[in-house]
């Protein structure tokens, strides 16, 4: 297995000064301007967030790939960057909370410098100038001396209230750093994008309108030095692996339902894809509209998302949760991740206190709670073999979410918990018969073999039913 070199490729990393800087609204305004000029926008989003990531599938009609320090390797973040790119012709990466800010105060582990690096990508910094002059210059300097071996495109300062307070602003750089200045996104309440209990507001919400992206679009025309940033932006240095993993051809193919609607929008787009390369067909559908499951499915994902917002019309369709119960009392595998895992219980309690029936699949039920109940990096260590892979497999993931089973579950589990800080957490991973469901958001790119091992399962029970 070789590789080939890819040319005539750029692209950049957007990384703010902290979390609230303007990183997504910059990183959407960009996309959209540059997609405007005909490029093909390759969108990446750094750490385990699904919601950015729907946000820059609608502005630039790619699926937008998740780059994570933590879940996933250097060399994995690498290929997938670069399989992405031999399509593309440049990419905006959004960065997560502060440039520099990763897992601990001691090292760049886990941060958006540590991507970028990795990557190769120069830098554009975002900087909130809602209060402050003169000191943005200090705070510009303070980043750039910071980490020699980073590489800054620009500077853009958010915020702007004036002409004169822009003018400040690059007066004061241009005289204390060599870090030129793009531009200045003015104050604008229309370039706010909605944020609910999971952060922004998901892309399945119609937020950002085609007006909207317009008008993304035209303050970054109107106000970004685009042309001096795409001359500074440079030329990719990458390569691509010519073969890798299992293809279609080469696996027995088999059709895997993947839930798809407003209520279940969580994908990692490498977990989907896994699945095909190991010989998947996935056909999506909707739990919340649909009255039946694909016709000759051999298995069912259920990600996450927000099915408690549609918990009425999830247990209004009565024909879909008998479907679902059906298939999983028979055998078939079923695997569901948060939202999902909610929707395989036997009830949702949502804010309001209503108590709405689901699918039953897994015995237990779950409570919408006013107060966040799980952040962070998760590893999961199956304890027995499952329809994920052997005992003994580890995977690594993201938990986030405002929910809890209600009481003790009376459900087996098969998960053995380690966050990313070691902590001792209770066992997870709730199973029955051939049904799993676990609040951890798995990235199958963490684990060889997660996503095969589900096809063969898949495969295992298509053969059982066919005999």
């Amino acid at each position: 297995m070789g590789s080939k070199a890819i040319h005539g490729k750029s692209g950049f990393l957007i990384g703010g000064t902290s979390s609230g800087s303007g990183k997504t609204t910059l990183s959407l305004g960009i996309m959209a301007a540059l997609k405007r000029r005909g490029y093909d926008v390759a969108p990446f989003k750094v750490g385990p967030d699904y919601i950015d990531p729907g946000h820059h599938r609608r502005v630039t009609g790619r699926a937008s790939r998740n780059l994570d320090g933590w879940m996933l390797s250097r060399d994995y973040c690498r290929d997938a960057f670069s399989r992405t790119m031999a399509q593309a012709d440049l990419a905006v990466v959004e960065g997560v909370m502060g440039l520099f800010d990763g897992f601990s105060g001691t090292d760049e582990a886990g941060s958006s410098a540590q991507m970028a690096k990795w990557l190769g990508l120069p830098v554009i910094l975002v900087v909130n100038a809602a209060s402050m002059a003169r000191s943005a210059a200090a705070l510009v300097t303070g980043f750039e001396n910071f980490d020699p071996e980073l590489n800054f495109l620009g500077v853009v300062f958010n915020n702007i209230g004036s002409k004169s307070h822009l003018t400040y602003l690059t007066e004061a750089l241009s005289v204390h750093s060599d870090m030129p200045c793009l531009g200045g996104i003015p104050r604008d309440e229309a370039l706010r994008i909605p944020e609910r209990h999971l952060g922004l507001v998901t892309d399945e919400e119609h937020v950002l309108s085609g007006t909207e992206t317009d008008h993304l679009a035209d303050t970054v025309e109107a106000h970004i030095d685009l042309d001096l940033l795409l001359e500074r932006a440079g030329e990719l240095s990458l390569s691509q692996e010519e073969s890798k993993g299992i293809t279609p051809e080469s696996a027995q193919p088999v059709k895997i339902g993947v839930a798809m609607d407003s209520a279940f929008c969580f994908y990692y787009p490498d977990n989907l894809e896994t699945l095909e390369k190991a010989g998947a067909t996935l056909d999506f559908f909707s739990p919340a509209e649909d009255e039946t499951l694909p016709e000759g499915i051999s298995g069912i994902y259920f990600g996450g998302g927000y099915p408690e917002l549609f918990a009425e019309a999830l247990s209004g369709n009565t024909a879909m949760r008998r479907a679902v119960k059906a298939a999983a009392d028979a055998g078939m595998p079923v695997y569901g991740e948060c939202g999902g895992l909610m929707y395989l219980s036997e009830a949702i309690t949502d804010f309001e206190g209503r108590r709405w029936e689901m699918t039953g699949c897994l015995p237990l039920e779950t409570r919408m709670q006013e107060k966040r109940c799980a952040l962070g990096y998760r590893e999961i260590t199956l304890k027995e073999t499952s329809l994920l892979g052997p005992s003994g497999t580890t995977v690594r993931g993201h938990e986030f979410h405002y929910s809890k089973p209600v009481g003790e579950p009376k459900a087996d589990r098969i998960y053995r918990v380690t966050p990313r800080t070691h902590r001792t957490l209770p066992d997870e991973g709730y199973v029955k018969g051939n049904t799993l469901g676990s609040y951890v958001h798995l990235h199958f790119g963490s684990s060889a073999g997660v996503g095969e091992a589900f096809v063969a399962r898949c495969n295992a029970y298509k053969e059982s039913t066919t005999r």
